[in-house]
């Protein structure tokens, strides 16, 4: 602004220099002028001024907005993530204290953490979402030691219709009931039953296809085409529960079919019934096809503090292995078991079960097995256990009895 009216004053005195001398009443004109001609550069001046600072307000303000609009957008997906997704766990630690009655030796004194499962799930979209399992098993894996780490679901699901999914990756294979619901506070004792261990080997997934879906009130269905068992002949396997590829690097050569029929219709109750065909339980490496199908049926009843749980399986297998073992081509088992919740956290039990992996022969190859005992719960899925076995087992096989002590959770 100095140098501004500087300018003016010198323009001034040039121009009263280059002419004649005005008058007093000349020069008080010009005077006022050039006095009106400074206040309106000013008001400019002090206007554009006035722009700027105001333009610089609006701009931070807008930058301010920008960068919460920002930062509430990225809280916004955030949140959005994580509702969307699902975390959770089960595991159980076991102590089995029992003797072998069959002969001296292969008695069984030991505490193993005998699993640790994490699970994760995603939903991209209230029509598809992923669902992921990994368990350690024994406590620690690695060459030499007695545990493994297991990829044991990682699927898609997707609804097709309300009434339609579709599912695509590695998941369990519906069967029974404890290969789908087996965490340790949905049951009872502290060993998972031996049917469903060595007839419906648990835990059981294989990779492939699934359709599932429901057809009336209280009816659902579950088809499945899948990665099949395969067993290995140059090491003369027979019986089901050593055919499991668990999808690592599966001989996908002859896969299996799953069919599930499950009714729920009756409060407390359900009632399902499963058939599957393997193609070949050695995909091609015996010489000739082996095919084989289970069929298997199960019950599921609550009424009260009451509850009744019972499980039949078995598998028809061909002929042909039973030049691996005799009898083999039948392998099959069943089990029931009555069920008292004494107290909302106190329930007490006792199972009852066969199981003969050479049931097609005439020898003695039959297994039974009584337990008696009881869970407490200390959360709603937070258990302990406690029971205590009764074998009755072929002639030369480990025959064990004592006591099984537990704890597991699940969330």
């Amino acid at each position: 602004m100095r140098q501004l009216t500087a300018g003016l004053v010198l323009g001034l005195v040039t121009t009263a220099a280059s002419a004649a001398t005005p008058s007093p009443e000349e020069m008080w004109a010009i005077i006022q002028q050039q006095q009106a001609e400074i206040a309106r550069l000013k008001e400019q001046v002090a206007a554009a001024d006035e722009e700027i600072k105001e333009t610089g307000v609006r701009v931070d303000a807008t930058a301010s907005m920008v960068e919460e609009g920002l930062g509430s957008g990225r809280q916004s997906l955030a949140s959005s993530w994580a509702e969307r997704t699902q975390i959770g766990s089960y595991g159980e630690m076991h102590y089995n204290n029992l003797d072998n009655q069959n002969g001296d030796g292969g008695d069984k004194d030991e505490l193993d953490f005998h699993r640790f499962v994490f699970f994760l799930g995603h939903e991209f979209s209230d029509t598809t979402r992923m669902f992921s399992e990994v368990e350690l098993e024994h406590s620690i894996a690695g060459d030499g030691q007695n545990g493994e780490v297991e990829l044991e679901q990682a699927y898609i699901e997707h609804d097709l219709s309300q009434t339609t999914r579709l599912k695509a990756g590695l998941f369990l294979v519906p069967v029974g009931l404890l290969n789908l619901t087996h965490e340790p506070d949905t049951f009872y004792g502290v060993e998972r039953n031996n049917v469903e261990k060595n007839i419906i080997p648990t835990t059981w997934w294989e990779g492939g296809l699934a359709l599932s879906g429901e057809i009336a009130p209280g009816w659902s269905y579950d088809t499945a085409f899948t990665s099949g068992l395969k067993l290995n002949a140059d090491e003369g396997q027979w019986q089901i529960r050593d055919g499991r590829q668990k999808v690592s690097e599966a001989d996908a050569s002859d896969p299996a079919y799953t069919a599930n029929l499950k009714y729920t219709g009756v409060a407390g109750l359900e009632l399902g019934a499963t058939v599957q065909y393997q193609q070949d339980i050695y995909q091609g490496e015996y010489g000739q096809d082996v095919d084989a199908m289970l069929y298997s049926a199960h019950v599921a009843w609550r009424s009260g503090p009451f509850g009744l749980r019972a499980v039949a399986a078995s598998w028809d297998i061909d002929d042909a292995i039973n030049t691996v073992k005799a009898g083999a081509d039948t392998q099959e088992g069943w089990y029931v078991e009555p069920s008292w919740l004494l107290l909302r956290e106190l329930g007490i039990f006792a199972r009852y079960s066969e199981w003969d992996n050479q049931a097609g022969g005439g020898g003695d190859t039959q297994f039974s097995e009584w337990n008696l005992g009881f869970n407490y719960w200390l959360e709603e899925s937070v258990v302990f256990k406690l029971d205590y076995q009764f074998q009755d087992a072929p002639s030369n096989q480990k025959e064990l009895d004592g006591l099984n002590l537990g704890v597991g959770w699940s969330f």
